[in-house]
Order: structure tokens, then C-alpha cells, then sequence
């Protein structure tokens, strides 16, 4: 089966879109999804960041969305064709922490999701010449007409919703909202700082208003501040000083939780500082440089800890987040923006600059 597909081929290179071949069928507990659409997120960029660890060249793309069009059966698999489904993160699904509904803290998580962990003795995506090329960026590769995915992947959505839609909820938009609704389980009455709205950040500031928890989002863009202002947060600036006691003065002295999505050290501390006795600072961005924390930022109670994926069950947290669009109380499609396969490199620069909080790549039908 022969599809297109956007290839990175090198690390500082430009995507390009080229004709590749699917050469394995589903097997056992695997499906193969005709995409609809899918979102481009700041990991899939962030392979130049770590240029030599992910394999290259790949097909990126790990917030697919589409049909079920062929299925490999076997035990468990309970997905059908012409299922809709939303394709999110890979884990083993029996280690410790997948037996205890904790996909996102897979002891495999790391290989299975970015360095290629599941090997096959034949390519089972290769190019027009029959190179081989990476196939398993999050058990998805789906910024691709096909995606070939295991089962335990993908969660059944309605088909009336709008599938070409919906591949961020299987990450970015997951994570910002699991970190509100599972992770810190915030309520009414809790406050909340979100520090940078992106796409993760608006998507927690959108949970937090959906639960009933007041919201400050800092950030340095005006557009972005004034969508987090509209999903009902109030906007802060981000300034070189003053921010912690900014922020206090806007809590009643204190926020209950912060999420950062920035990894900044010195923003980082600012959130800290923010915090009241006994708050919880979330971190969803990887650090790229050493995080010294100032004296007196963990006193009094405070605490901080690493948050991957939303701790989302993906087949349980998508389900919600869709009935919240529904109801009108978790407008995620207002943060994207659509855009052609073929114009994949114009998506990589609008999301680099923030012109676009989360492009969607929608396929091309050209298969044969």
C-alpha cells in the first residue's frame, strides 16, 4: 500500500512530503487509520532539539485522528472498522505503572514514544526507493495519509464530531487538561496559574473554568493572553520582576496550583514564589537547562512535580473532553488552525513563532 506522508529526514532539514509504502498488514492488537487530520505539537519539533536520539528519517505526527479501515483482531481488540477513533501515546500495557491505569509513566515510555523501541526485522515504512524510515513516533507516525497503530492506541469517539478536529486531545489538549482534572484535581474555590498559553496552557485554562477553579495565565503574547482572558482566565503579562506578587495580589495571596509549560528556570521560580503554603507547581515542558531553585521557593509546604500526559487514561479523559465541547464549556477548536499536508513546513513556522497556538495537518487523499 502505497500513501504520502511528511518525512524528516534530517534534524535542521526541512520536512517533505513524499510517497511512501506501508509493507505489513495489521497483526494482532494493531489497526491501520485512514487520518483525517492531525495536530503538530511541540515534541514532533522538539526531535531537532535532540537531534541523534529519535531515528531519522521519520515520519513524525503523534496526535492523529481518523478511520479505522483495516484491523489485525486478537485478544482485546475491540476497535472496529469504521471506528472513529483518536489516536494518542504508546505504552507496553503491563508493566507496574500501565496495570495501574498509569499509561503515561510506562516503564517503556521513553523507547516505545521517541526512540523507535519497537524493532521489526522488516521495514514496515519505507520510501520511494525502499529506504527504511521510522514508523512508530508515538505509535502513531501520523502526519501521514495511514497510520498502522496498536489498538490500545486509539480511543472510539462519536461520529458526529468532527474527527479532523480532534488528534490534539490525544496530547497537547490532554495534557493542559488532565494536569487540571486529574492531577491536581483542582475545584471550586481553587486557584490556578497557568505560566505560557500555548496550546497546553489554554487547554488547561479551559479545564480550570470547566471545573469551577479561578485562573491566572501569564504569558508574553497579547493574542494569546486575550484567548486565555476569553476561556475565562485573567491575563498577566509576563515582566522581568514582580511577577509572584502580582499573581498573589490576584489570588487573595496565594495561588492554589501552577502549571508551567515553559521549562524557564527564572519563570519556574516565579511560580514557586506564588504559590501558598502547601501549593503544587506542575512541569509538562523538558528542562534544557539545570533548574537551581532559590532559597525559600519550596518552604511552608510547597511542592513541585513532573506531569507527563495529563496522568490522562486516554480512553477515559478524551471521552470527557469531547461531552465539555459539547456543552460548550471546552472550546478547543478555536485554538486551530487547519492546513495541507503538503504545507507542513508552513505549519512547523507558524507554530515556532506563535502565530498559531495548534496547526492541524489535514491529509491529502492520493493513495494507491
Amino acid at each position: 500500500m502505497r500513501f504520502r506522508a511528511a518525512v524528516l529526514r534530517a534534524y535542521e532539514g526541512p520536512f517533505t512530503v513524499e510517497e511512501v509504502a506501508l509493507g505489513a498488514e495489521p497483526a494482532a492488537g494493531e489497526i491501520l487509520v485512514e487520518i483525517a487530520g492531525a495536530g503538530m505539537c511541540r515534541t514532533d519539533l522538539a526531535v531537532r532539539r535532540s537531534a541523534g536520539r529519535s531515528p531519522l528519517p521519520a515520519v513524525l505526527g503523534h496526535e492523529g485522528a481518523g478511520v479505522v479501515v483495516r484491523t489485525g483482531g486478537g485478544p482485546g481488540t475491540e476497535i472496529g472498522v469504521g471506528d472513529h477513533v483518536v489516536l494518542s501515546f504508546d505504552s507496553c500495557g503491563h508493566c507496574p505503572n500501565c496495570r495501574g491505569a498509569a499509561p503515561a509513566y510506562c516503564e517503556s515510555f521513553a523507547s516505545l514514544n521517541l526512540f523507535g523501541g519497537r524493532k521489526e526485522e522488516v521495514p514496515r515504512l519505507t520510501d520511494a526507493a525502499g529506504g527504511a524510515l521510522a514508523p512508530r513516533w508515538f505509535g502513531q507516525s501520523s502526519f501521514a495519509e495511514y497510520a498502522l497503530v496498536p489498538a490500545r492506541n486509539a480511543v472510539r469517539v462519536d461520529p458526529a464530531l468532527p474527527l479532523e478536529l480532534l488528534g490534539p486531545l490525544g496530547c497537547g489538549f490532554l495534557t493542559g487538561a488532565g494536569a487540571v482534572l486529574n492531577t491536581f484535581r483542582a475545584g471550586p474555590g481553587d486557584t490556578l496559574t497557568v505560566i505560557g498559553a500555548g496550546a497546553v496552557g489554554l487547554a488547561a485554562v479551559m479545564a480550570a473554568t470547566a471545573a469551577g477553579v479561578r485562573s491566572v495565565a501569564v504569558d508574553r503574547h497579547p493574542g494569546r493572553l486575550a484567548l486565555a482572558e476569553r476561556f475565562g482566565a485573567i491575563p498577566l503579562p509576563a515582566t522581568p520582576s514582580g511577577l509572584p506578587e502580582r499573581i498573589r495580589r490576584l489570588t487573595d495571596g496565594g495561588t492554589r496550583y501552577a502549571l508551567d509549560t515553559t521549562a524557564s528556570p527564572p519563570l519556574i521560580n516565579d511560580a514557586l514564589r506564588a504559590l501558598r503554603p502547601t501549593g503544587v507547581l506542575g512541569l509538562v515542558a523538558r528542562l534544557h537547562t539545570p533548574l537551581a531553585l532559590e532559597p525559600g521557593t519550596l518552604d511552608r509546604g510547597r511542592s513541585i512535580r513532573h506531569i507527563c500526559e495529563g496522568d490522562a487514561v486516554p480512553g477515559l479523559l478524551i471521552p470527557l473532553l469531547t461531552g465539555l465541547w459539547r456543552a460548550g464549556r471546552f472550546p478547543f477548536d478555536a485554538l486551530i488552525r487547519t492546513y495541507p499536508l503538503a504545507a507542513v513546513n508552513e505549519a512547523e513556522r507558524d507554530c515556532e513563532s506563535g502565530r498559531v497556538v495548534k496547526p492541524v495537518l489535514l491529509p491529502e487523499r492520493t493513495h494507491h
